[in-house]
Order: C-alpha cells, then structure tokens, then sequence
C-alpha cells in the first residue's frame, strides 16, 4: 500500500493584506508524479516553498514525509558555483549528499553535459546551467523530488531526455511534485494534477479523468477523401453521418479537450 509522501489541508499564506494561497489541500503518494499546474503567479513557487520549509504557512497543515537529506530540489532559488567546472560542481552535490562520485559521469551524461564537463559554470547557456541544476538536484537519487518548471529552458530534444531521467528516478522509488505552466508535459509526466489558479486549487485528478470529465462528447468522423464530420458521441448520429456508402471511414477519433483547453473552461484565462 502507498502511503502519503505530503499532505496539506485548508493551508494558507497571506503576505500583508494579500492572501497568495487559500484552502489549499492534497496529497501526493509515494512514487507518484503529481502535476501542480497554473499560469505564473499562481501560486506554485510559494507552494513548492512552504513544502521545502523556506516560507512558514499562515493557516493549515503542511506535512512532508521525508528527510530533509532525502529531498532533492530545483526551484528559482537553486545555484551552482560560477567558478567551478560542471564537473566539480556536480562532484561537491556529490560528497555533500555523501553520494558515490561514479554518479557524476552517469547524471551528467543523462542531463547532456559529459562533452562540457570542464566548461566552468559562468561560461554556459541558460539551458546548460538548468541543466546541471537538475542533476545537482538527484544526484543522490531523493526520495522526494521538487521541480519547479525544469525543462523551461530547454529544447525539446534535451526536454525528452530529462523526463526519461526522472521516469527512472520514479521507477526507483522517488517521489516527484513537479510545477509547471507546460500542459503538454503534465499530460506526458503526471500520474495526477491540480489546478491552481489565483491561489486556489480549482480541480484535481488523473489527466485522463479530466479530459473524460470535460468532454462534450463528441467524436471526429474522417473518409478517405478527407472530408471530416463531427457528430455526438452516440449510436443514431454516427449512423446517421455514415449512410453515405459511397464514403470509406478513414478514421474515427474521440475529441477530448486536452489539458489546456481545460484549464480554460475553469478559469477563463490560458497558462500564459
């Protein structure tokens, strides 16, 4: 059975007269990837800050399963050591997390960065550098892991080689709460997500449980002349829409809403 790694209930957070979070409650499980979604300014660094201990909430509970030694994090407040090499950065993760130094070539070339290993920090991209962040991050493979928008920077080529980075991490027991304004890659990652939006969580569940949720059943019929038709997701209307037997069905496809399109109807406003 999988126990809970975090659980919140009715938390807050008020700076002066302004509240940044309110009623927030959920919980994530053990090796799961839980998706906390939203535009900037929403609330999700905050979030990620009262988990990690770096802000104190106003009002609720804030309970965090695992060791701080045990917890790896990427947030706008990470860094590295400009005048260092990525290699003796990620070496000082390494004794600092009492991790063996036969990891550093390892994480280094998952996150791409083996041929600049003796580039100093100062001298790389911005890619590069949330890059080593990342990998100084799970160097030593945490039970609990805190992203926040990690591959916002990043190509699309390195940005698939970081989710097969941390679906390992997750298929060896770590946990991950991961922030992000990129639904294509909750919809990929995440084993659930919540919508948070001007501080309040407006829905929660699995990706898929959402998109059928929302749906407004209707399904996309396409012939081989590349006509296409959309009909309710019932037996008279798709009979109906195919008595032509001059026309061969090409294909016949469900159109849920994705993830943004969601997010939208909820709230009235995109991720942007």
């Amino acid at each position: 059975m999988k126990h809970e790694m975090i659980t919140t209930k009715n938390l807050e957070i008020t700076f002066g007269t302004k509240k940044i979070l309110n009623d927030i409650t959920f919980q994530v499980k053990e090796n799961e990837i839980f998706g906390f979604l939203g535009p900037s300014g929403a609330g999700k660094t905050t979030t990620i800050k009262i988990l990690t201990k770096q802000l104190k909430q106003t009002k609720g509970i804030c309970e965090v399963n695992a060791k701080i030694k045990n917890i790896g994090i990427l947030s706008d407040n990470s860094g590295a050591y400009e005048r260092l090499t990525v290699y003796r950065n990620l070496c000082f993760f390494a004794e600092l997390t009492q991790t063996n130094i036969k990891q550093v070539e390892k994480i280094l070339k998952q996150v791409k960065l083996w041929e600049d290993k003796d580039k100093k920090v100062k001298d790389l991209s911005k890619g590069m550098k949330q890059r080593l962040l990342l990998a100084c991050a799970v160097i030593h493979h945490p039970k609990l892991l805190f992203l926040d928008e990690p591959t916002a920077a990043l190509d699309p080529a390195t940005t698939e080689e970081i989710h097969k980075l941390l679906f390992e991490l997750r298929k060896d027991g770590t946990t991950i709460f991961l922030t992000t304004h990129n639904m294509e890659e909750a919809d990929k990652m995440c084993d659930r997500i919540a919508f948070l939006n001007k501080g309040k969580i407006v829905e929660i569940g699995k990706p898929d449980d959402l998109k059928l949720k929302y749906s407004n059943n209707n399904i996309k019929i396409t012939f081989e002349d590349n006509t296409e038709i959309i009909v309710k997701k019932d037996n008279d209307s798709i009979i109906n829409s195919l008595k032509d037997k001059s026309k061969k069905v090409l294909s016949i496809h469900s159109l849920e809403p994705n993830l943004a399109e969601i997010f939208l109807s909820l709230t009235g406003r995109d991720l942007k």
